[in-house]
């Protein structure tokens, strides 16, 4: 305990208890954390059915988007007007990828391998902070791993 009152470490002296005391100021030093938001594994559950359809709208715009770039590409020899119309739809599509990758980055979940549709939510087990995990296929949020370890360090809750 510092002379100002500010708790640098928990008090071990009488003096640091007679402080507390007269004073009422104490508090642990607070852990610092990557994430500011960490979810439960019920509120990570609550929130699968509107990530399902977040996957399923990134999974259609990404389709798209390849079909498009795919008739862009033939389009680019020297000569041909690339514009118009496959363009257009091409920049709402990239337009509509941010929009929905917007909603998971203002949550801070985190796709981790959009193929596989992999997702991470922070939490806190144990006073550690991890990542819930969850696959597409799975019916609810059953797994968490070490925020160093990934995917190969999965764990059932």
């Amino acid at each position: 305990m510092t002379k100002s009152g500010g708790n640098l470490s928990a008090p071990r002296t009488n003096e640091d208890w007679r402080s507390i005391a007269l004073t009422g100021k104490f508090s642990l030093p607070l852990m610092t954390y990557r994430f500011n938001k960490h979810y439960s594994r019920e509120e990570a559950n609550a929130l699968l059915p509107q990530i399902r359809q977040w996957l399923v709208q990134l999974r259609q715009l990404r389709q798209e988007l390849e079909k498009l770039e795919t008739r862009l590409g033939g389009m680019t020899a020297p000569g041909n007007d690339v514009g118009g119309d496959l363009v257009n739809r091409r920049v709402k599509a990239m337009a509509d990828i941010k929009e929905v990758l917007d909603e998971f980055q203002t949550r801070e979940i985190f796709i981790k391998d959009p193929s596989r549709e992999l997702i991470d939510f922070p939490a806190i087990v144990g006073g550690k902070e991890v990542f819930l995990c969850w696959e597409q296929d799975e019916e609810a949020v059953e797994f968490w791993h070490d925020v160093e370890s990934g995917f190969a360090g999965r764990e059932r809750l």
